[in-house]
């Protein structure tokens, strides 16, 4: 690496090297320059400032040297950027190169000329321009298009004071070089789409784009442009509008030797053109898709996988519009062991789209062989494809068969999937239950781990109970594990399970009942609370309403709800060719910010500012660009999830701490179920009965009811920010919660650093924080106390809805929610002191 003195000295030597060779004709001058300048575009490209050699590099770019015009043109654009006054230095030798008699140094430097981007050079542009739509040379024509887009950008009235869209609309239907043609009608789209919104005359213009005359001669000569151009024609053709039948299948015969092409992109713009034009011919838009199925499965077998990914998109798209016609080319669609899982996903989901009668049985069996691949993602998605199949009603006999015959593999992911899937085909199929619970009773509910497959088994155990021997019993050891399982939705499954098991075998079921409702009270998440509160009451109210509810008569599902709706489909199709294919979502939903939610804020927002020391009162150290690649600075940075049943409540409820626990949340219960009572004039004397089957034991006099035990936070914690990335990268998302700012709060917000202050009160510290009206970005740290365990979290404010968001993550996770009682009790208070 260089040191100060030594590059400052190279540089002294090279401009002394250039000034000997400025204006030299001697033989190997140019070979001298091109070392030279070889070794200044070095120096530019690893940071070292070479602005000083300015003047020479100019005077040495006297010459006819391409290449060395060419890089001289480079380190003038880079240092002309950042330095205006260097830029005008520049104009004279430029402006003589665009005179010059090769057509090529010609273009290069109107290039060069037009990319400096200095407003107050604009005036030095029109001249160039001008001559450069006019030159002879199709090169210079093409660049000076592109040059016009550029002046616009830079200063638009001086465009259009020089009346240049009326230049390129001249160009694009006269000049013989198609690429000049492409480049003014790209260049016309870009200028004529930003006037339209404050000028009629540009949207008239912009209408002329996709008349019958300029459609017709774009179409006549679409043979000879090149790829990129042809995409760019096909995307107007797609927004016209014919007037007749019989036009649109001109416009079909003309472009059907397209759909022959090698490029891809023409093969699916072409596609986009058949498929808009027909969509008022019923008839003709099926044989459309029958005429383009055959050069896409080209398009996906003979491209890269990121091409046939595309390709596979746009075919899944049209699957779903029209399964019948792809349903015997299912072939297509089997994984080659050589593809990446990326296009493998996409596969199955074809697969699962073209089944019918006659192919099931072969898409099955081949689905099957990819359950015992090394790939597990796609061993999963192979199963999740096989039941859905399943609920499609083709073949239920043979493919039952099959998920059973998965629940008996040795492989805890395949059992897991197999079992969530069983639950589905047991809604529908409810003729099936002796022939899988025969199966699932066999499955140990310790070596189910996932949340989603215990659910999915507790669903069976508690929905099929009198079929299965063992579940009161079963029920009973999970109830007894309560503390040891962390998700809330395999705890609430856990409690309607239990009851739905007490009305068939109430004898067998009755210890594990009261033992789940208890310790339901008692649980810290507050959908687990009020189920269990809600089945307490019922079942004092009465028994037999409480079976009416909890376990009616069940239809069997007859559809399953669709992730998307027709309207979302018909929107993706009407963008066809685009990326709203691949996300499978309408533009709007990813380019728009009043759809990327109320805390998806853009990259320009705002800065963030880290704060020096959290034991300070929150003073700026230091300001980072909130685009930044930063992981603790990316405001747009996705979690890897949710907890899918956390409702962003504050509310604190009992603990439940092993024996004990049964006893502390008996009395909560029995003070809420008296107190729900009494106002009905109905005597609590009525739960007695209720509570000793269950074995509560209750008392009037109870108790009130126990508090959880306090979190104590470190009031001097210190995190420095590094630290705090590290942690933020590493550790998993222990809760996201919603919450509402009081109006107060929201008031509080427009003085500086008011926030930060009262959170620090309450021993919780800022780090970082930034943002403007209404969107607030804010980064919290706490310390257990007499603990190195360390609370992090990212506190998104919108003060137009008084909205809030907070994410929380933890070295101790068992203590997340008691940390986000205490950081929501403090947020609450904010404004109101």
């Amino acid at each position: 690496m260089l040191t100060s003195f030594n590059w400052k000295s190279e540089v002294t030597d090279l401009r002394s090297q250039l000034r000997q060779l400025a204006g030299s004709r001697a033989p190997g001058a140019d070979d001298a320059k091109r070392d030279l300048f070889k070794k200044v575009i070095s120096n530019m490209t690893i940071g070292i400032d070479v602005s000083s050699l300015f003047g020479e590099m100019v005077m040495c770019s006297a010459t006819s040297d391409i290449v060395l015009k060419k890089m001289c043109y480079l380190y003038v654009g880079n240092y002309a950027k950042v330095n205006p006054d260097l830029a005008l230095l520049t104009i004279n030798f430029l402006q003589r190169d665009c005179k010059d008699d090769d057509p090529m140094i010609r273009g290069l430097a109107l290039r060069s000329l037009c990319s400096l981007r200095v407003a107050n050079l604009v005036e030095y542009l029109v001249g160039p321009l001008g001559s450069g739509l006019k030159d002879n040379n199709s090169y210079v024509r093409t660049v000076a298009v592109i040059g016009v887009v550029k002046l616009y950008h830079i200063s638009a009235s001086t465009c259009l004071d020089a009346d240049f869209p009326a230049t390129l609309k001249h160009l694009m239907l006269n000049d013989p070089d198609t690429q000049v043609v492409a480049n003014c009608l790209s260049a016309l789209q870009e200028i004529w789409t930003l006037e339209s919104t404050s000028s009629e005359e540009a949207a008239k213009e912009r209408e002329t784009l996709v008349s019958k005359p300029v459609i017709y001669y774009l179409l006549n000569r679409i043979k000879e442009f090149s790829e990129w151009a042809q995409c760019l024609v096909l995307e107007l053709v797609a927004k016209y509008i014919p007037s007749d039948n019989s036009e649109i299948f001109d416009i079909m015969n003309l472009l059907e030797d397209r759909l022959q092409h090698a490029n891809g992109a023409v093969v699916l713009a072409t596609s986009k053109v058949f498929l808009h034009l027909t969509l008022s011919m019923a008839d003709v838009h099926q044989q459309v898709y029958e005429r383009i199925k055959a050069p896409l499965l080209t398009q996906v077998s003979a491209g890269s996988p990121e091409q046939s990914y595309a390709v596979l998109s746009h075919l899944h798209l049209l699957v779903m519009r029209a399964p019948y016609i792809f349903s015997s080319d299912y072939k297509h669609f089997y994984c080659q062991y050589n593809e990446p899982s990326y296009v493998k996903k996409l596969k199955l989901e074809m697969l699962t789209a073209v089944a019918n009668e006659s192919n099931t049985y072969d898409i099955v069996t081949e689905l099957c062989e990819y359950a015992a691949n090394v790939d597990i993602p796609i061993a999963r998605e192979s199963i999740r494809a096989v039941g859905k199949i399943a609920l499609q009603q083709y073949d239920v006999n043979a493919i039952v068969d099959r998920l059973l015959q998965f629940l008996e593999m040795e492989k805890d992911y395949v059992t897991c999937e197999a079992l969530v899937l069983v639950k589905d085909l047991l809604r529908k199929y409810p003729q099936w239950s002796q022939d899988c619970i025969a199966v699932v009773g066999n499955i140990s509910s310790k070596n189910v781990q996932e949340p989603k497959a215990k659910a999915a088994l507790i669903w069976m155990l508690g929905e099929y109970s009198q079929d299965m021997p063992d579940a009161p019993y079963v029920l009973e050891s999970l109830v007894e594990n309560w503390d040891e399982e962390h998700s809330a939705e395999v705890r609430l499954h856990l409690l309607t399970a239990v009851m739905k098991c007490f009305f068939k075998r109430a004898p067998e079921t009755q210890k594990a009942l009261g033992a789940g409702l208890a310790a339901g009270l008692a649980d810290f998440h507050q959908d687990v609370h009020d189920r269990a509160l809600f089945y307490y009451r019922l079942l004092q109210y009465k028994v037999s309403v409480a079976e009416s509810v909890v376990n009616p008569p069940k239809q069997a599902v007859s559809v399953f709800a669709d992730s998307q709706s027709s309207e979302i489909k018909d929107r993706i199709f009407d963008e066809f060719n685009s990326l709203s294919v691949i996300y499978q979502k309408p533009s709007y939903m990813f380019t728009d910010k009043e759809h990327r939610g109320t805390f998806e804020f853009s990259d320009e927002l705002a800065n963030l500012t880290i704060n020096a020391e959290a034991g300070d009162s929150a003073v700026p150290a230091q300001r980072v660009e909130a685009n930044d690649n930063d992981l603790l600075l990316s405001i747009t940075e996705k979690e890897e999830g949710r907890d899918a049943a956390s409702n962003g409540s504050a509310y604190s409820a009992p603990s439940y701490d092993g024996a004990s626990a049964t006893s502390a949340a008996s009395q909560s219960l029995a003070d809420l179920a008296f107190s729900s009572t009494s106002g009905s004039g109905q005597a609590p004397a009525s739960s007695f009965a209720i509570d000793d089957l269950l074995g509560l034991d209750f008392s009037v006099g109870a108790a009130a009811t126990p508090t959880p035990p306090p979190l104590s936070l470190n009031p001097k914690a210190v995190l420095d920010p590094g630290t705090f990335q590290q942690k933020w990268r590493q550790l998993p998302l222990s809760l996201s919660e919603d919450f509402s700012l009081s109006p107060q709060g929201v008031a509080a917000l427009a003085t500086s650093n008011a926030l930060l202050r009262h959170m620090q009160s309450h021993s919780i510290h800022c780090i970082a924080s930034g943002g403007q009206s209404p969107n607030f970005k804010f980064f919290f740290f706490a310390q257990k106390a007499e603990s190195a365990s360390i609370y992090l979290v990212e506190l998104l404010i919108n003060s137009s809805s008084a909205k809030s968001q907070i994410k929380i993550k933890a070295d101790d996770q068992s203590t997340s929610q008691a940390f986000s009682t205490l950081f929501q009790s403090a947020l609450s208070k904010f404004g109101t002191a």
